[in-house]
């Protein structure tokens, strides 16, 4: 395994983290609907313990928490720009128009975040010592919950998009009610949705 490699996504994995936490702070000043309010608030309390794990990992591997690096940066720049959209939603339009796009800007976070924990899995299996206890722990408590916030925000905006186009929603929808954790939960979740709207 590339270690060079590995570091970065160690670092681009904190970096998501913590732009969670501020892209959440942002979703929660848009967020209408009562139950997706309680779920960026869970998100958000989840994603702060996240950052506390994976500066664990970091330190554990012999890292510095505060090291820049170029995907760093990047993966920084789009968490500012998610927040920016948030906030420029909530300046311009409706309520429910700012609620829309913090529902996307979550979905389009959490697959990153998603990814990099994904990835880091693969990783279990080449990393050794401290570190790699410190990862493997940190994963096993990540990423179940990573799989929770993609599926249920991908659902979210998915129904608020419905919502919006005069049609009959799911709110809150199937992935939510149904508490899928897995992509073929979510996928089943998506093909009852026509007859949840249909009662």
């Amino acid at each position: 395994m590339n270690e060079n490699q590995f570091h970065e996504l160690l670092y681009e994995t904190l970096e998501t983290e913590l732009g969670g936490v501020q892209i959440y702070e942002a979703a929660l000043a848009c967020a209408e609907n009562e139950a997706l309010r309680e779920e960026f608030t869970k998100y958000h309390e989840q994603t702060t313990q996240h950052v506390a794990l994976i500066e664990g990992v970091l330190k554990a591997f012999g890292l510095d928490r505060d090291a820049k690096t170029p995907g760093r940066a990047v993966v920084r720049l789009l968490g500012e720009s998610l927040v920016e959209a948030m906030n420029s939603a909530r300046r311009q339009g409706p309520a429910e128009a700012a609620q829309l796009v913090a529902a996307e800007c979550v979905t389009i976070a959490e697959t990153k975040d998603h990814l990099n924990w994904e990835l880091l899995g693969h990783c279990l299996t080449r990393v050794h010592g401290d570190g790699a206890s410190a990862l493997r722990d940190a994963h096993k408590e990540v990423e179940v919950q990573e799989d929770e916030h993609l599926y249920h925000s991908t659902g979210w905006a998915r129904e608020l998009w419905i919502e919006a186009l005069g049609m009959p929603a799911v709110l809150p929808p199937p992935e939510e009610q149904k508490e899928v954790k897995t992509a073929i939960g979510a996928a089943r979740a998506k093909q009852v949705r026509s007859e949840m709207t249909s009662r």
